[in-house]
Order: C-alpha cells, then sequence, then structure tokens
C-alpha cells in the first residue's frame, strides 16, 4: 500500500491525528507481527521505534519514505483544519476522556464542518463530518464503546438515554475556539443501533455579507431594488444545505434598522442577528409556522421571515401578512425561481393573489469551488457539454488537482449560484394566466438561469465539468 492512498478506517484509527502529525508517521498495515508504519526518511528511526512501541503498545516495523510523500499523506488521512495547518492544535479524540464530544465538536469547527454524522452497522461504527457538501470518514469507533458514546450525546443533549426504539432530538450548547455553537441533536434507530446526526448552528450572523455570497451585478441590484419595498413576499427556493438561511440572514441584517420592527419564525434558529425577534419553532406545543404568523400579525411588523413555506395552510398565512401590509421572506422547496410560483398554486394559493403578492423569487445552489493552489488547466471540447450548452467559445476547462491546501480533494470551499427574477406586471400578467415557462422573457430581460450561471463559473475557471454537469443536464 502506497503512503499515499486514502487510507481506510480500520487503519486509519490506529494513530491519532496528534500521533500521526508529532512522529511524522502513516499506517501501513497490522499482522501478527506487528503495526507498521511508514515514516519520514529524516527522522530518526531507532530511538522513534522505541518510543512508539511504548505509545502505541504494539511491535512496530518501519518503512523510510521522503517527507514530500509522507507529508502529503498526513494532509489526505489526517487533516486538522483549513485555517492553518500549521497552527490549529490536532485534536486527539477518546471516548474514555470527559472531552470527547467537545473534541469532537472542535474538530468539526476546524474542518468547517456542517454535520456529524455517527453511524452503527453490523461489524463496525465510524463518524462522519459533512465538509462543503460531501460526507468524509473520519473516524471509527469500537463498536463496544458505541453505547457509551451514544448516552454521552443523549445526557448533553437532555434526551432519555432509557428510549431506544423511538427518534429523539435535543440540543447541545458550547463555547468552542471562542464562539458559540449551537448543536442540534437527531437520534434515530437503526437496525443496529441508534444514529445520530449533530447539526452545527447558532453561529453569529455578524459575518454574513450579501456582496460576497454569489450574486452578480445585475442579480444584486434586482434583488436589493426588491426587498426595499414596504410590502409583498420574497422567496428563496432550493434544495436543502443549498445555502438559502444564509442568503435570508445576510438579506434581514441590510433590513435590521432601529425603526423596524423584524420578527422570524426558524426551525431551527441556524444564526443569532442583534435587533431581531427571533422565535424557535416548536410543533409539540402547537407553535406552528401558521399559529406563529397569526400571533405575528398582532405584534405591529414591519418585516416577517418565515423559515419555510410547507403546506397550504402557511402558504395562505404568509400571503395574507403581504397583503395586510407587510415584507415576507421565507424558503420554499423547489427546482427554478419560476417553478415556486407553480407550486404555490399547487398548494391551492389563487394565482391573482400571488400576481399581487410575490416581489421577488430567488433559486439557489452552492457549487464547488476548485482549489486555486492545485487546479490543473487542460483542453476542453465542447462537445463534452449537454448539446444545448455547447459553444465553441470554450476551448480549455479546469480540473481538481490536490495539494496540502485542500487536503488533496481538488476543491476549497463553496459559492451560491443564484436566478432571480422580479416579478414585474408583464409576469404578474403571466402568473395570472399560469404560464409553464418564461424561458423567452429571460432571454429578452437578460436573466441568467442557475445554468448558465453555472457554466459562467466552468469558463472563468472557478469550478469543474463535473461539479457543473447535473445542473446543466437538468436544463437541457
Amino acid at each position: 500500500m502506497s503512503a499515499l492512498s486514502v487510507l481506510l478506517p480500520d487503519i486509519k484509527h490506529l494513530l491519532t491525528i496528534e500521533q500521526a502529525w508529532a512522529y511524522k508517521i502513516i499506517p501501513e498495515k497490522i499482522d501478527v507481527e506487528g503495526l507498521h508504519l511508514f515514516i519520514d526518511e529524516k527522522q530518526s528511526v531507532v530511538s522513534i521505534k522505541s518510543e512508539l512501541e511504548i505509545v502505541l503498545g504494539k511491535t512496530i516495523f518501519l518503512t523510510p519514505l521522503p517527507f514530500e510523500e509522507i507529508e502529503k499523506s498526513l494532509n489526505v488521512n489526517y487533516p486538522k483544519a483549513y485555517q492553518n495547518v500549521n497552527e490549529v492544535a490536532a485534536v486527539q479524540l477518546s471516548i474514555k476522556d470527559g472531552n470527547f464530544l467537545e473534541s469532537l465538536v472542535k474538530e468539526a469547527q476546524n474542518l468547517r464542518s456542517s454535520d456529524i454524522h455517527i453511524e452503527v452497522y453490523d461489524d463496525k461504527c465510524r463518524i462522519r463530518f459533512r465538509v462543503d457538501g460531501q460526507l468524509i470518514e473520519r473516524h471509527k469507533v469500537n463498536k463496544a464503546e458505541y453505547p457509551t458514546l451514544i448516552n454521552k450525546i443523549k445526557i448533553s443533549a437532555k434526551c432519555d438515554i432509557a428510549e431506544k426504539r423511538m427518534p429523539q432530538d435535543g440540543r447541545i450548547r458550547y463555547t468552542v475556539n471562542n464562539s458559540k455553537i449551537d448543536i442540534r441533536v437527531s437520534i434515530l434507530p437503526t437496525l443496529h443501533g441508534e444514529k445520530v446526526v449533530l447539526r452545527l448552528l447558532g453561529n453569529d450572523a455578524a459575518h454574513i455579507n450579501i456582496l460576497k455570497l454569489g450574486f452578480t451585478d445585475e442579480e444584486l441590484e434586482r434583488y436589493q431594488l426588491a426587498i426595499q419595498k414596504t410590502h409583498g413576499i420574497i422567496l428563496i427556493s432550493g434544495p436543502t444545505g443549498s445555502g438559502k438561511t444564509t442568503t435570508l440572514y445576510a438579506t434581514l441584517k441590510l433590513l435590521n434598522k432601529s425603526k423596524s420592527n423584524i420578527i422570524t419564525i426558524e426551525d431551527p434558529i441556524e444564526y443569532t442577528l442583534d435587533g431581531v425577534n427571533q422565535v424557535q419553532l416548536n410543533e409539540d406545543i402547537g407553535l406552528t409556522y401558521t399559529e406563529a404568523l397569526r400571533t405575528f400579525l398582532r405584534q405591529d411588523p414591519d418585516v416577517i421571515m418565515l423559515g419555510e413555506i410547507r403546506d397550504a395552510d402557511t402558504a395562505q398565512m404568509a400571503i395574507r401578512a403581504a397583503l395586510t401590509g407587510h415584507l415576507v421572506l421565507s424558503t420554499i422547496h423547489t427546482n427554478s425561481a419560476w417553478g415556486t410560483i407553480s407550486r404555490l398554486i399547487d398548494m391551492g394559493v389563487a394565482p391573482y393573489l400571488l400576481a399581487n403578492t410575490v416581489n421577488l423569487s430567488v433559486a439557489q445552489r452552492l457549487v464547488r469551488m476548485l482549489c486555486p493552489h492545485c487546479k490543473k488547466e487542460e483542453a476542453f471540447n465542447s462537445l463534452e457539454l449537454p448539446k444545448f450548452f455547447r459553444s465553441g467559445t470554450i476551448n480549455r476547462q479546469f480540473k481538481p488537482g490536490g495539494c496540502n491546501q485542500c487536503y488533496f480533494t481538488g476543491y476549497r470551499g463553496r459559492k451560491a449560484v443564484y436566478e432571480v427574477i422580479n416579478i414585474t406586471k408583464e409576469l404578474a400578467e403571466h402568473i395570472k394566466e399560469q404560464k409553464s415557462t418564461i424561458s423567452e422573457y429571460c432571454k429578452l430581460n437578460k436573466i441568467s438561469t442557475l445554468a448558465e450561471n453555472v457554466l459562467g463559473l466552468f469558463e472563468q475557471g472557478e469550478t469543474s465539468l463535473e461539479e457543473i454537469y447535473p445542473y446543466l443536464i437538468h436544463e437541457s
């Protein structure tokens, strides 16, 4: 096995991140003879061998390799953090350690992870992190210790440790790296035991800037004009995890003035924003989106942010709030900006009401960006694109490479891509007529679709063909 390989969890868990980096070692295999490791050839093999046998409690066999290979493998298999690999302290995880959960959250925060998945199967248990939208396996857990880990999480989240047959939800709050982390805990009984997902929330919204989200200049201008209206609905659509809530909070920051009364109902509250009255949804006690909206209308609001329009009752209440002189911001799960209108009509909202209340419809996605330090330029044949997007003007492309800056994934960070449609008088008539497509209108008014915008990122060399291809075939 090469030191550059992505290690299997059974091998990787033999060393902690701290041990791997401290001794500059990579596990190769373990057999009846002992533990075989690759080591930086500049290290003193004899002295380190004795020390490792004491630390790891096994007979050690060391194979020297050039430092460059060891460093690459360390970054692939034992990454520390995006911020600065050399400055962030390595995280050593042990379930027996009372701070195990806090250490796990700290590691996730350092890697800019949004979720931690703790899973049990017939013959193994593992921990995965979601980084830039992709799940990465990070740790293996001894199956005998797994119940202890779950119980620690349940206790921290104030869940019932005796209940193992029903799903449970809870919350944990930590202060990690001088920032407050609010963690939403979801526990699900599965065939082999309980699976836990920890969603990292509660970040301060102070760092969110609408200028840096991904809007083009034209889209930002249309968006800002729409949110300056004193009443109506702003709708943002997209799948779960596409950044809709971040866009909404960037919008609330612009609208958050001392003369305005802003109220939100969310599930969960993902960011905190000073000056905004935030309400946590709680359906167990009857605090639903619909009931909250009814109460909001008696709270003299100027702006209402509704976490999601899920059903017909919520949609009707949002329309009512907009008709009575309030600006309503919300999200909805649809594939395109114009598809949002069709979805609301399907929910039973009268087309003429939509035509009179919707100010703006936005579709949003998140696209992974190529690592600027290692992306590779190659010739490109437009025949690789779906036929409706082929162009002779694209003759080069960039592909993911791999370096210690991106842990050899080839990607670093994500960028939001938008489709922004203002509801003009002409489009209001289209809504009343229930037209299913407005492609000609978009072309005449130079409104870029999601597919056109992701293709623009590809042309500029910011992302790869494999990353944008799903969006292109969706519209082809």
